[in-house]
């Protein structure tokens, strides 16, 4: 075969270890998440924050289980989507497929938001959406040199990101020990004028955004150089490490916290900037400088393991006939999807440059990501069932029924105590991806089984 009819390169090298996985996992996470979104959660819980976050880990842990019993015994790039086509059926896959993508591609639009908001908040000059649209082209040329580049990035952002918040919550907490509290020490629990249940549970659809991240290690597994149970360790270990600083830092900054979740809701613009208003206001402002420029550089790297994660997704159900086989494309010389990528991309402009403009772009595209995600988490649940407890007649009830159905049951809650103009896109996102999988199914009938 000449070099002219070589076929084009579609599997991804292996060269990640345990920890370049972690990396990825906490660069995408974000040692620092919730300081895009403590405004947010703290307005919508009515002030009790901690409550929303013990929710959320409870969801993501048990997602977390369920996420490494599949990732070893299916260890394909596709996450969510090879999954469910192994553990229930092929339009089920594309479903998973589509709705995670839906999750994949408003994640990065967040993350590179957040890098808007962060570096708008010192320099007010400077429109939100300018600083959105460069780090969206900055950080496209990182992603595009491939994974082993991708993970260098994300061990010195992610040690970065925890110096300086490290730096931020020992000056919060010496206020704290000389000035005393600005709200009760049960507030962030019980929340601020009172405790709302509804609300809680309402909010823990934006929360949840803050740990998605962990689950997009999965997609590396085909990228991944040790044995297939990695990739679960990997993400169990991002979840116990971003829990504890997610419980530390929103716990610290709402002590700090002067602001009623009333006034936020009266102006939800100001939701996107509350941590660094109340570092600037109650430590130094210096130090709220500080934050802001690391919070924009590990937004912006976020976001690049998210246009990464998705660009995975797109090119493994690519490869499978989901989607134009030109997305199944692997470069030769940097080992990444690149049309896949660029996909991924273009939309993730348009997105984060338009929520930047819109003064609830924040909530609606936070929301909008978590039910993507958790809609992807039901049937990675149901998978979990369907591949170990029926397909394989698994003894083992309580990792293979016990926890997908419990994870299940309290998703459920979730998504329909959340967001309703969230619910609305999401559902006009899985009514179409419905529609594209049946005209697949109809297509695949009529030409008969394929080799």
């Amino acid at each position: 075969m000449t070099a002219q009819q070589t076929p084009p390169q579609t599997s991804l090298p292996r060269s990640l270890s345990l920890r370049q996985l972690i990396g990825n996992g906490l660069v995408f996470i974000g040692p620092a998440a919730p300081v895009g979104i403590f405004g947010t959660i703290y307005a919508k819980s009515q002030g009790a924050s901690l409550s929303v976050y013990l929710v959320a880990t409870l969801v993501m842990a048990l997602t977390a289980v369920s996420y490494a019993q599949m990732s070893a015994a299916v260890p394909r790039a596709g996450s969510v989507y090879s999954y469910a086509s192994a553990g229930l059926s092929a339009p089920a896959g594309f479903i998973a497929g589509w709705m995670v993508l839906l999750d994949y591609l408003l994640i990065p639009s967040v993350a590179f938001l957040f890098t808007g908001y962060a570096l708008h908040s010192f320099l007010p000059a400077v429109p939100a959406w300018a600083f959105t649209a460069l780090a969206v082209l900055v950080t496209t040329a990182v992603n595009l040199a491939g994974g082993r580049t991708i993970a260098r990035a994300a061990a010195a952002v992610v040690l970065a990101e925890v110096a300086v918040l490290a730096v931020v919550l020992v000056g919060a907490l010496a206020v704290l020990a000389t000035s005393g509290p600005r709200q009760s020490l049960a507030a962030p629990f019980a929340g601020v004028g009172g405790f709302s249940a509804t609300a809680i549970v309402g909010t823990v659809s934006v929360a949840a955004m803050a740990y998605l991240g962990f689950d997009a290690i999965a997609t590396f597994a085909e990228e991944t150089a040790g044995a297939a149970k990695v990739v679960g360790k990997a993400m169990l270990a991002c979840l116990v490490v971003a829990g504890v600083l997610f419980f530390l830092q929103s716990y610290v900054i709402q002590l700090l916290t002067t602001a009623t979740p009333a006034d936020l809701a009266a102006d939800p613009s100001s939701e996107g900037t509350l941590f660094y208003d109340v570092v600037r206001s109650q430590v130094t402002p210096w130090l709220a400088t500080l934050l802001a420029v690391a919070k924009a550089i590990g937004a912006s790297f976020a976001g690049m393991m998210g246009l990464a994660a998705g660009s995975r997704v797109v090119m493994t159900m690519a490869r499978d006939g989901r989607f134009p086989r030109a997305f199944s494309r692997v470069g030769n010389r940097s080992g990444s999807p690149m049309l896949a990528t660029a996909l991924v991309t273009a939309v993730t402009l348009v997105l984060a440059v338009w929520a930047a403009y819109e003064p609830d772009g924040l909530d609606l595209l936070a929301s909008t990501v978590s039910i993507g995600a958790l809609s992807a988490f039901l049937l990675l649940h149901a998978s979990v069932i369907g591949y170990f407890a029926v397909r394989r007649r698994s003894t083992r009830r309580l990792v293979h029924v016990a926890v997908p159905a419990l994870a299940i049951v309290v998703l459920a809650v979730i998504v329909v105590f959340a967001n309703q103009n969230a619910l609305l896109v999401g559902a006009g996102w899985l009514v179409v991806g419905a529609a594209a999988a049946s005209v697949q199914y109809a297509r695949g009938r009529r030409r008969g089984p394929t080799r």
